[in-house]
């Protein structure tokens, strides 16, 4: 009887450790689904390079790319070589892209590895690689192997003990702006979805175990753009791959690649914003010089310009991605203004701006895009902070924190690790919790 209660015991604390680590689970760019959302309610508030500081980490090299969690470890990208420095970029030949798995209650780092960079790579120089460097596109995770897009170095797959298992060439172009990869990679069934517009004006699935390609479609609107595609349910069992090109809305079968319905929108290139979707409906921010937002239904079929479109507004944002929290879309555009809208007609509600966003900074204010957790929003700025907001119609600051002693650039998007939050910089990734 004992021995079947400790049994019994032992099987409920087995379920309960799993559902912990379940919950903790950050696997991808802006976390399950790409929602950039969270329903951890215990995040720290506040916290400085003296209060709540966990740990922080010394990385290989600096990087755009966000961290992601599965189970007890973070894996995060840099690079090194060159271009880490603006007073001097050094040798092009000498860059190399790096894997980290680090130990999420301690910091430690458990394997690093590094890829030596396909050349030639886009230069050092301008307004684009400079802002956000060789490494931003954020690996995904299965829970069996990690994938990195390493731009024109492809798609790399390790298992979790840093042992690499294949890589795959998906083009070695540039496009006119040369600014370099940035898309994050998407897990669909047995594949890796993987936009590499700025490689080969394509996207492609390739397989999970092989790396082999499964379908490739390719386009010239594909230019200029930089999100990660959304995976949009339609109906229960069957899904869209929803993605924003210049003046289109496209919905292409994930299992084929195919196109299967389009809608004529206003923005134009470098699309930027991933897009977030919800009950079939995605929302899309984008475009440059004609920058917008709309709704589009999916599970349309052909040109549903008129049928499927919701609502379109002037408010957007540059490269941030929005966030949904009971009919609302929440997001910190590059400029540092905060927007709430009304998620069923577009409405804006607010707009306001974020004083001291721009500390010492350099360029835009803003690269990183909000996580919703609970009933906050959490914003870091490039050089001026991460900024807590209520996710609430009224605007409001509860917090804005520091880490004084890192002058870097903080372009990475913030992930929850269950009640512990980590924020990625050029030189450190940090783990705050409430102590």
């Amino acid at each position: 009887m004992k021995v079947a209660l400790r049994n019994g015991l032992a099987s409920i604390l087995t379920v309960l450790v799993a559902v912990a680590s379940a919950a903790a689970d950050w696997p991808q760019f802006r976390g399950p689904g790409g929602s950039g959302a969270s329903d951890e309610a215990n995040l720290p508030l506040e916290w400085s390079d003296s209060k709540n500081l966990a740990w922080k980490t010394p990385l290989s090299g600096p990087g755009a790319s966000s961290p992601i969690v599965w189970n007890d470890r973070i894996y995060v990208t840099c690079y090194s070589g060159y271009g880490v420095d603006r007073a001097s970029s050094g040798n092009m030949t000498d860059l190399k892209r790096h894997l980290l798995a680090i130990d999420l209650a301690t910091g430690n780092v458990i394997w690093s590895r590094s890829v030596d960079a396909v050349q030639p790579e886009d230069p050092y120089g301008g307004m684009g690689i400079p802002e956000h460097g060789y490494a931003s596109n954020t690996p995904v995770t299965d829970g069996q192997r990690v994938y990195v897009f390493f731009g024109k170095s492809g798609v790399l797959a390790f298992d979790l003990d840093g042992n690499q298992l294949w890589q795959t060439d998906v083009g070695r172009e540039s496009s006119n702006r040369r600014w370099g990869s940035a898309a994050s990679l998407v897990l669909y069934k047995d594949k890796v979805i993987v936009n590499a517009s700025e490689e080969s004006q394509s996207i492609r699935a390739l397989d999970k175990t092989t790396g082999k390609e499964v379908w490739k479609a390719e386009a010239s609107s594909l230019d200029l753009v930089y999100a990660t595609p959304a995976l949009v349910e339609v109906t229960e069992g069957r899904s869209e791959l929803v993605l924003a090109v210049p003046y289109e809305v496209w919905g292409l079968d994930p299992d084929t690649g195919k196109l299967l319905w389009y809608a004529e929108t206003s923005l134009d290139g470098n699309i930027s914003p991933s897009p977030v979707a919800r009950d079939g409906i995605a929302y899309i921010l984008g475009g440059f010089r004609q920058q917008g937002s709309l709704a589009i239904r999916a599970g349309g079929k052909d040109d549903v310009t008129g049928s499927h479109v919701l609502w379109t507004s002037r408010d957007a944002s540059y490269i941030p991605s929005p966030v949904l929290r009971d009919g609302k879309l929440y997001w910190v555009d590059d400029q540092g203004l905060a927007y709430c809208a009304n998620a069923a007609t577009g409405k804006t509600i607010y707009r306001e701006r974020l004083e001291g966003a721009t500390s010492g900074g350099r360029g835009k204010p803003f690269y990183a895009s909000v996580l919703l957790a609970g009933d906050r929003l959490y914003a870091p700025s490039r050089t001026g902070g991460t900024f807590v907001l209520a996710a609430e119609p009224e605007f409001e600051v509860l917090a804005h924190n520091r880490l004084e002693s890192d002058a870097s650039d903080f372009n990475a998007s913030p992930v929850p690790a269950g009640s512990r939050l980590l924020l990625r910089s050029n030189r450190f990734l940090y783990c705050i919790e409430e102590r």
